[in-house]
Protein backbone atom coordinates (compact mmCIF):
# COMPACT_ATOMS: atom_id res chain seq x y z
CA UNK A 1 0.00 0.00 0.00
CA UNK A 2 1.25 3.44 -0.90
CA UNK A 3 1.20 6.18 1.72
CA UNK A 4 0.92 9.93 1.45
CA UNK A 5 4.09 10.00 3.55
CA UNK A 6 6.23 7.86 1.21
CA UNK A 7 9.64 9.18 0.26
CA UNK A 8 9.81 9.25 -3.55
CA UNK A 9 11.61 10.88 -6.44
CA UNK A 10 9.72 13.15 -8.82
CA UNK A 11 12.12 13.26 -11.71
CA UNK A 12 15.39 14.21 -10.03
CA UNK A 13 13.70 15.84 -7.03
CA UNK A 14 13.84 14.05 -3.70
CA UNK A 15 10.35 14.18 -2.18
CA UNK A 16 10.14 13.50 1.55
CA UNK A 17 6.37 12.95 1.17
CA UNK A 18 3.73 13.29 -1.52
CA UNK A 19 2.30 16.62 -0.31
CA UNK A 20 3.04 19.85 -2.18
CA UNK A 21 2.05 23.34 -1.13
CA UNK A 22 0.17 24.70 -4.14
CA UNK A 23 0.76 28.22 -5.42
CA UNK A 24 -1.03 31.08 -3.69
CA UNK A 25 -0.71 34.82 -4.38
CA UNK A 26 0.12 36.44 -1.05
CA UNK A 27 0.09 40.12 -2.15
CA UNK A 28 3.19 40.84 -0.04
CA UNK A 29 5.98 41.57 -2.54
CA UNK A 30 6.98 45.19 -3.02
CA UNK A 31 5.71 47.33 -5.91
CA UNK A 32 8.44 46.04 -8.26
CA UNK A 33 7.96 42.39 -7.28
CA UNK A 34 10.88 42.07 -4.88
CA UNK A 35 10.75 40.04 -1.69
CA UNK A 36 9.75 41.59 1.61
CA UNK A 37 10.51 40.21 5.09
CA UNK A 38 6.81 39.43 5.55
CA UNK A 39 6.66 37.38 2.36
CA UNK A 40 9.87 35.49 3.13
CA UNK A 41 8.59 34.69 6.61
CA UNK A 42 5.47 33.00 5.21
CA UNK A 43 7.58 30.62 3.14
CA UNK A 44 9.96 29.90 5.99
CA UNK A 45 6.96 28.97 8.15
CA UNK A 46 5.61 26.72 5.38
CA UNK A 47 9.02 25.13 4.84
CA UNK A 48 9.10 24.15 8.50
CA UNK A 49 5.57 22.72 8.28
CA UNK A 50 6.46 19.41 6.66
CA UNK A 51 5.35 19.61 3.00
CA UNK A 52 7.94 18.16 0.65
CA UNK A 53 7.79 21.00 -1.85
CA UNK A 54 6.52 24.58 -1.93
CA UNK A 55 5.29 26.29 -5.09
CA UNK A 56 5.47 30.06 -4.90
CA UNK A 57 2.69 32.43 -5.82
CA UNK A 58 2.91 33.38 -9.48
CA UNK A 59 5.76 35.64 -10.57
CA UNK A 60 5.44 37.94 -13.58
CA UNK A 61 7.87 37.44 -16.45
CA UNK A 62 7.80 40.86 -18.15
CA UNK A 63 8.30 44.14 -16.31
CA UNK A 64 5.35 45.87 -17.96
CA UNK A 65 2.83 43.11 -17.27
CA UNK A 66 1.89 42.65 -13.64
CA UNK A 67 -1.66 41.30 -13.30
CA UNK A 68 -1.94 41.83 -9.54
CA UNK A 69 -0.24 43.97 -6.88
CA UNK A 70 2.16 42.32 -4.46
CA UNK A 71 3.23 39.62 -6.91
CA UNK A 72 6.75 38.29 -7.01
CA UNK A 73 8.74 39.27 -10.09
CA UNK A 74 11.33 37.43 -12.19
CA UNK A 75 11.62 39.77 -15.18
CA UNK A 76 15.28 40.79 -14.81
CA UNK A 77 18.51 39.68 -13.16
CA UNK A 78 18.15 42.03 -10.18
CA UNK A 79 16.02 39.33 -8.49
CA UNK A 80 18.68 36.63 -8.55
CA UNK A 81 20.76 37.59 -5.46
CA UNK A 82 17.77 38.00 -3.14
CA UNK A 83 16.17 34.79 -4.39
CA UNK A 84 19.44 32.92 -3.85
CA UNK A 85 19.38 33.97 -0.21
CA UNK A 86 15.67 33.10 -0.03
CA UNK A 87 16.01 29.60 -1.50
CA UNK A 88 18.96 28.84 0.76
CA UNK A 89 16.74 29.58 3.76
CA UNK A 90 13.99 27.28 2.48
CA UNK A 91 16.44 24.45 1.78
CA UNK A 92 17.78 24.63 5.32
CA UNK A 93 14.35 23.51 6.50
CA UNK A 94 14.42 20.46 4.23
CA UNK A 95 11.86 21.60 1.66
CA UNK A 96 12.08 21.96 -2.10
CA UNK A 97 10.84 25.20 -3.66
CA UNK A 98 9.47 25.72 -7.17
CA UNK A 99 8.74 29.14 -8.67
CA UNK A 100 5.52 29.53 -10.64
CA UNK A 101 5.69 32.02 -13.53
CA UNK A 102 2.92 33.71 -15.49
CA UNK A 103 1.76 36.26 -18.01
CA UNK A 104 -1.64 37.32 -16.76
CA UNK A 105 -3.51 38.93 -19.62
CA UNK A 106 -6.82 40.73 -19.21
CA UNK A 107 -8.00 38.97 -16.07
CA UNK A 108 -6.88 42.04 -14.12
CA UNK A 109 -7.91 45.51 -13.00
CA UNK A 110 -4.42 46.52 -11.85
CA UNK A 111 -2.89 49.55 -13.60
CA UNK A 112 -4.80 48.71 -16.77
CA UNK A 113 -4.67 52.25 -18.12
CA UNK A 114 -0.90 52.35 -17.96
CA UNK A 115 0.06 49.32 -20.04
CA UNK A 116 -0.75 47.25 -23.11
CA UNK A 117 -2.29 43.90 -22.22
CA UNK A 118 -2.01 41.04 -24.68
CA UNK A 119 -4.59 38.39 -25.42
CA UNK A 120 -4.94 35.72 -28.09
CA UNK A 121 -7.59 37.96 -29.66
CA UNK A 122 -8.75 41.54 -29.18
CA UNK A 123 -11.68 41.47 -26.77
CA UNK A 124 -12.93 42.67 -23.41
CA UNK A 125 -12.98 40.48 -20.31
CA UNK A 126 -16.58 40.14 -19.18
CA UNK A 127 -15.74 40.17 -15.47
CA UNK A 128 -12.93 42.72 -15.18
CA UNK A 129 -13.98 44.97 -18.07
CA UNK A 130 -10.33 45.05 -19.19
CA UNK A 131 -9.50 45.02 -22.89
CA UNK A 132 -6.79 42.85 -24.41
CA UNK A 133 -5.00 43.58 -27.66
CA UNK A 134 -4.41 40.65 -29.98
CA UNK A 135 -0.78 39.64 -29.58
CA UNK A 136 1.21 39.66 -32.81
CA UNK A 137 3.55 36.89 -33.91
CA UNK A 138 6.56 39.09 -33.15
CA UNK A 139 5.16 39.76 -29.68
CA UNK A 140 4.62 36.02 -29.20
CA UNK A 141 8.32 35.50 -29.96
CA UNK A 142 9.18 38.19 -27.40
CA UNK A 143 6.96 36.53 -24.80
CA UNK A 144 8.43 33.08 -25.44
CA UNK A 145 11.90 34.52 -24.87
CA UNK A 146 10.67 36.26 -21.70
CA UNK A 147 9.50 32.90 -20.31
CA UNK A 148 12.80 31.25 -21.22
CA UNK A 149 14.84 34.06 -19.68
CA UNK A 150 12.70 33.93 -16.55
CA UNK A 151 13.19 30.17 -16.26
CA UNK A 152 16.96 30.60 -16.43
CA UNK A 153 16.79 33.23 -13.67
CA UNK A 154 14.74 30.80 -11.59
CA UNK A 155 17.48 28.20 -12.00
CA UNK A 156 20.26 30.68 -11.19
CA UNK A 157 18.31 31.76 -8.10
CA UNK A 158 18.55 28.29 -6.56
CA UNK A 159 14.96 27.16 -7.00
CA UNK A 160 14.42 23.44 -7.49
CA UNK A 161 12.28 23.92 -10.57
CA UNK A 162 9.89 26.22 -12.40
CA UNK A 163 6.14 25.87 -13.02
CA UNK A 164 4.30 27.42 -15.97
CA UNK A 165 0.84 28.69 -15.00
CA UNK A 166 -1.39 27.41 -17.77
CA UNK A 167 -4.77 27.64 -16.04
CA UNK A 168 -7.43 29.77 -14.37
CA UNK A 169 -8.03 32.23 -17.19
CA UNK A 170 -4.53 33.66 -17.49
CA UNK A 171 -3.01 34.22 -20.94
CA UNK A 172 -1.84 30.69 -21.73
CA UNK A 173 -5.19 29.19 -20.76
CA UNK A 174 -6.87 31.90 -22.88
CA UNK A 175 -4.92 30.59 -25.87
CA UNK A 176 -6.18 27.09 -25.15
CA UNK A 177 -9.81 28.19 -24.87
CA UNK A 178 -11.85 28.74 -28.05
CA UNK A 179 -14.03 30.99 -25.90
CA UNK A 180 -11.19 33.55 -26.08
CA UNK A 181 -8.97 32.38 -28.92
CA UNK A 182 -10.54 33.50 -32.21
CA UNK A 183 -7.30 33.53 -34.21
CA UNK A 184 -7.09 32.18 -37.75
CA UNK A 185 -3.31 31.76 -37.87
CA UNK A 186 -1.14 28.90 -36.56
CA UNK A 187 -1.94 29.89 -32.95
CA UNK A 188 -5.71 29.48 -33.34
CA UNK A 189 -8.29 26.99 -34.55
CA UNK A 190 -7.34 23.38 -33.79
CA UNK A 191 -6.19 22.41 -30.31
CA UNK A 192 -2.73 21.69 -31.74
CA UNK A 193 -2.61 25.32 -32.86
CA UNK A 194 -4.16 26.72 -29.69
CA UNK A 195 -1.59 24.83 -27.64
CA UNK A 196 1.31 25.88 -29.85
CA UNK A 197 2.38 28.85 -27.71
CA UNK A 198 2.66 26.59 -24.65
CA UNK A 199 4.65 23.98 -26.55
CA UNK A 200 7.01 26.67 -27.86
CA UNK A 201 7.39 28.25 -24.42
CA UNK A 202 8.24 24.87 -22.89
CA UNK A 203 10.76 24.10 -25.63
CA UNK A 204 12.46 27.48 -25.22
CA UNK A 205 12.55 27.09 -21.44
CA UNK A 206 14.06 23.61 -21.76
CA UNK A 207 16.76 24.94 -24.08
CA UNK A 208 17.52 27.70 -21.58
CA UNK A 209 17.73 25.59 -18.39
CA UNK A 210 18.93 22.23 -19.73
CA UNK A 211 17.49 18.75 -19.39
CA UNK A 212 18.09 18.30 -15.66
CA UNK A 213 16.17 21.31 -14.33
CA UNK A 214 12.52 20.45 -13.55
CA UNK A 215 9.81 22.21 -15.55
CA UNK A 216 6.20 21.68 -14.40
CA UNK A 217 2.92 23.08 -15.66
CA UNK A 218 -0.35 23.89 -13.93
CA UNK A 219 -2.94 22.98 -16.55
CA UNK A 220 -6.71 23.29 -16.67
CA UNK A 221 -8.51 19.97 -17.00
CA UNK A 222 -11.30 22.04 -18.60
CA UNK A 223 -12.79 25.52 -18.34
CA UNK A 224 -16.08 24.02 -17.07
CA UNK A 225 -18.22 26.61 -18.83
CA UNK A 226 -21.53 25.99 -20.50
CA UNK A 227 -20.34 26.53 -24.05
CA UNK A 228 -17.18 27.29 -25.96
CA UNK A 229 -14.39 26.68 -23.47
CA UNK A 230 -11.50 24.25 -23.19
CA UNK A 231 -12.81 20.68 -23.05
CA UNK A 232 -11.29 17.75 -21.21
CA UNK A 233 -10.53 16.10 -24.54
CA UNK A 234 -8.54 19.10 -25.75
CA UNK A 235 -6.80 19.44 -22.38
CA UNK A 236 -5.80 15.79 -22.62
CA UNK A 237 -4.25 16.45 -26.04
CA UNK A 238 -2.15 19.30 -24.63
CA UNK A 239 -1.06 17.25 -21.61
CA UNK A 240 -0.05 14.28 -23.77
CA UNK A 241 1.91 16.53 -26.13
CA UNK A 242 3.75 18.14 -23.19
CA UNK A 243 4.50 14.69 -21.83
CA UNK A 244 6.00 13.69 -25.19
CA UNK A 245 8.09 16.87 -25.17
CA UNK A 246 9.49 15.93 -21.77
CA UNK A 247 7.74 18.07 -19.18
CA UNK A 248 8.56 16.84 -15.67
CA UNK A 249 5.14 17.09 -13.97
CA UNK A 250 1.59 18.21 -14.72
CA UNK A 251 -0.46 19.76 -11.92
CA UNK A 252 -4.13 19.25 -12.75
CA UNK A 253 -6.53 22.08 -11.96
CA UNK A 254 -9.61 23.51 -13.68
CA UNK A 255 -12.13 26.28 -14.02
CA UNK A 256 -11.88 29.74 -15.49
CA UNK A 257 -12.55 32.50 -13.01
CA UNK A 258 -12.76 35.13 -15.73
CA UNK A 259 -15.85 33.62 -17.38
CA UNK A 260 -19.28 34.23 -15.87
CA UNK A 261 -21.24 31.39 -17.42
CA UNK A 262 -20.06 28.26 -15.65
CA UNK A 263 -21.68 24.86 -15.82
CA UNK A 264 -23.87 23.60 -13.00
CA UNK A 265 -21.26 21.04 -12.00
CA UNK A 266 -18.32 23.44 -12.16
CA UNK A 267 -15.91 22.20 -9.55
CA UNK A 268 -13.36 24.79 -10.60
CA UNK A 269 -15.22 27.56 -8.81
CA UNK A 270 -13.82 26.45 -5.47
CA UNK A 271 -14.49 29.83 -3.94
CA UNK A 272 -18.19 29.02 -3.86
CA UNK A 273 -17.59 26.01 -1.63
CA UNK A 274 -18.03 26.72 2.07
CA UNK A 275 -17.90 23.33 3.77
CA UNK A 276 -15.83 20.58 2.18
CA UNK A 277 -17.34 17.14 2.61
CA UNK A 278 -15.56 14.00 1.48
CA UNK A 279 -17.95 13.82 -1.48
CA UNK A 280 -16.79 17.26 -2.65
CA UNK A 281 -13.05 16.78 -2.19
CA UNK A 282 -10.36 16.44 -4.84
CA UNK A 283 -12.49 18.15 -7.48
CA UNK A 284 -10.49 17.13 -10.53
CA UNK A 285 -9.62 13.58 -9.54
CA UNK A 286 -11.55 11.88 -12.37
CA UNK A 287 -9.64 13.79 -15.04
CA UNK A 288 -6.33 13.44 -13.15
CA UNK A 289 -6.80 9.68 -12.89
CA UNK A 290 -7.58 9.40 -16.60
CA UNK A 291 -4.57 11.53 -17.49
CA UNK A 292 -2.22 9.60 -15.20
CA UNK A 293 -3.33 6.37 -16.91
CA UNK A 294 -2.42 7.75 -20.33
CA UNK A 295 1.01 9.38 -19.79
CA UNK A 296 4.27 8.51 -18.06
CA UNK A 297 4.72 12.03 -16.68
CA UNK A 298 3.90 12.34 -12.95
CA UNK A 299 0.48 13.89 -12.27
CA UNK A 300 -0.14 16.21 -9.32
CA UNK A 301 -3.73 16.75 -8.19
CA UNK A 302 -4.76 20.10 -6.71
CA UNK A 303 -8.18 21.37 -5.66
CA UNK A 304 -10.07 20.44 -2.51
CA UNK A 305 -7.60 17.89 -1.14
CA UNK A 306 -8.37 17.64 2.56
CA UNK A 307 -8.49 14.22 4.24
CA UNK A 308 -5.63 11.72 4.19
CA UNK A 309 -7.90 8.74 3.64
CA UNK A 310 -9.42 10.34 0.53
CA UNK A 311 -5.99 11.16 -0.92
CA UNK A 312 -4.62 7.71 -0.12
CA UNK A 313 -7.63 6.09 -1.73
CA UNK A 314 -6.83 7.99 -4.94
CA UNK A 315 -3.15 7.15 -4.55
CA UNK A 316 -3.78 3.43 -4.24
CA UNK A 317 -6.48 3.15 -6.89
CA UNK A 318 -4.96 5.24 -9.66
CA UNK A 319 -1.61 6.39 -11.01
CA UNK A 320 -1.91 9.87 -9.45
CA UNK A 321 1.17 10.19 -7.24
CA UNK A 322 1.17 13.66 -5.64
CA UNK A 323 -1.25 16.10 -4.05
CA UNK A 324 -1.13 19.89 -3.78
CA UNK A 325 -2.77 21.79 -0.93
CA UNK A 326 -3.03 25.56 -0.50
CA UNK A 327 -5.79 26.79 1.80
CA UNK A 328 -5.38 24.06 4.44
CA UNK A 329 -1.70 24.99 4.80
CA UNK A 330 -2.62 28.67 4.93
CA UNK A 331 -4.80 27.79 7.91
CA UNK A 332 -2.33 25.34 9.46
CA UNK A 333 1.20 25.69 8.05
CA UNK A 334 2.36 22.77 10.24
CA UNK A 335 -0.48 20.43 9.23
CA UNK A 336 1.80 17.94 7.47
CA UNK A 337 4.04 17.67 10.53
CA UNK A 338 0.97 17.07 12.68
CA UNK A 339 -0.13 14.28 10.37
CA UNK A 340 3.35 12.77 10.26
CA UNK A 341 3.42 12.69 14.06
CA UNK A 342 0.51 10.23 13.96
CA UNK A 343 -2.32 12.70 14.59
CA UNK A 344 -4.43 12.24 11.45
CA UNK A 345 -6.92 14.92 12.39
CA UNK A 346 -9.07 16.66 9.80
CA UNK A 347 -7.87 20.12 8.73
CA UNK A 348 -9.32 23.21 10.34
CA UNK A 349 -9.80 24.78 6.89
CA UNK A 350 -13.44 24.87 5.77
CA UNK A 351 -12.72 26.56 2.43
CA UNK A 352 -14.57 29.72 3.36
CA UNK A 353 -12.09 31.67 1.21
CA UNK A 354 -12.06 34.61 3.59
CA UNK A 355 -8.27 34.31 3.57
CA UNK A 356 -8.39 35.78 0.08
CA UNK A 357 -9.51 39.12 1.51
CA UNK A 358 -7.00 39.43 4.36
CA UNK A 359 -3.53 41.05 4.36
CA UNK A 360 -1.07 38.44 3.19
CA UNK A 361 -3.93 36.05 2.40
CA UNK A 362 -3.88 34.83 6.00
CA UNK A 363 -6.47 32.49 7.51
CA UNK A 364 -9.00 34.50 9.52
CA UNK A 365 -8.63 32.03 12.39
CA UNK A 366 -4.98 33.06 12.72
CA UNK A 367 -5.38 36.84 12.61
CA UNK A 368 -4.64 38.73 15.80
CA UNK A 369 -7.60 40.25 17.65
CA UNK A 370 -9.97 38.01 15.79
Amino acid sequence: MKSIFDKTKLGNLEMKNRIIRGALWEDLADEKGHLTPELSAIYEELAQGGASTLITGYAFVTKDEQPNPGMMGIYDDSFIPEYQEFTNKIHRYGANIIMQIVYGGFMTTFNVGERTIWGPSTMQNENTGTWAKEITKDEIKYLIKAYADAALRVKKSGFDGVEIHGGHGYLLSQFLSPYYNKRSDEYGGSIENRGRIIFEIFTAMREAVGNDFPIWIKLNSADYIKEGGLTQEDSMFVAKKLSELGIDAIEVTGGNESIKEVSDNNLGAARTKVIISKEKESYFKDYAEKLADSISTPVILIGGNRHIDVMENILNNSKVEYFSMSRPLTCEPNLVNIWMSGDLKKPKCVSCNKCYFTPGKRCIFNLKNN
